[in-house]
């Protein structure tokens, strides 16, 4: 009778087993679908326009070589986002850490109203000041053509209220750290720069992914903000014109060419950077 019953709970494992695997592979399939269609759309050189046909009628890198060419403005889109993504990289991951790090290691009035407060902001979806934002950058001359700088004020202007995550995984770190480098006779800026940094190599890592990917794949605040203007559109906003109904017949095979090559620097930088992405997620899961 025991080993009946042993046979049946194993059985019913294999079954939940399977079940799951099965499910689990549709759910990939429904998945990756979207991408493999993008990918092979883009090596269509026989039919540039909407197509619900997966394989290219004919196959060629005609459409890469027209992003890279001077009839198309994609290299200038391109430009505009990887300046826009490396500079607010830069200078959230340094507002980010350095508010973390005061957060984390200071002891202040008012310090936990602070956090409460930047974190119930952090709760209202960003859309809802995007007329007001628009409009002070438009005051201010930084729309339409010189959409760039105005990207860039708006990306790092609350940069420090993305402290919860770092701040989680300095709370990890003993601050006996700290008292021994202050009785050493460092300064904190030194023990920031020479001890703590050293030791935050996920989390930093995982901060600077982060910082690069929002505006890579923005749209709709990039959009709103250089008005059309091809000089001042990320590379989301140019090719997005590219669906316009006067346009996309010619440049729909053009415009999943370059989804392709958008994708490339993000996909590189996670099979490269994905153990320490995951070590920075959960090591500042905790509660500080």
């Amino acid at each position: 009778m025991a080993e009946r019953k042993h046979m049946s709970m194993s059985t019913k494992r294999r079954i939940g087993n399977v079940a799951s695997y099965v499910t689990l592979a549709l759910i990939s399939i429904i998945w990756i679908l979207p991408f493999v269609f993008l990918l092979l759309r883009s090596f269509d050189v026989g039919n540039t326009g909407p197509s619900s046909a997966i394989f290219p009628e004919k196959f060629g890198f005609g459409n890469y070589i027209y992003l890279f060419t001077a009839g198309a403005d994609f290299l200038k889109w391109y430009f505009n986002t990887f300046i826009i993504a490396l500079v607010v990289c830069v200078v959230q991951t340094a507002m980010q850490f350095s508010m973390s790090y005061v957060l984390s290691r200071y002891r202040f009035k008012l310090r936990k109203f602070m956090m409460n407060f930047m974190l119930v902001l952090g709760m209202f979806p960003g859309f809802l000041t995007m007329i007001v934002l628009y409009q002070v950058l438009k005051t201010i001359g930084l729309t339409g053509a010189n959409a760039v700088p105005g990207l860039i004020l708006v990306y790092v202007a609350s940069s420090g209220m993305g402290y919860y995550v770092s701040k989680g995984f300095l709370d990890t770190l003993p601050k006996s750290l700290d008292e021994a480098a202050l009785v050493d006779g460092a300064t904190r800026a030194q023990i920031f720069v020479r001890v703590i940094l050293p030791l935050c190599k996920p989390i930093l890592i995982y901060t600077v992914l982060t910082s690069f990917m929002g505006p890579w794949g923005d749209y709709v605040f990039a959009y709103t903000v250089s008005l059309g203007n091809e000089a001042g559109m990320n590379v989301a906003a140019g090719l997005n014109s590219w669906l316009a109904p006067n346009m996309i017949n010619d440049h729909f095979a053009p415009f999943c060419a370059g989804g392709v090559v958008v994708a490339i620097p993000v996909m590189v930088l996670f099979l490269f950077l994905q153990k320490y992405y995951v070590e920075g997620v959960t090591g500042g899961a905790v509660k500080g």
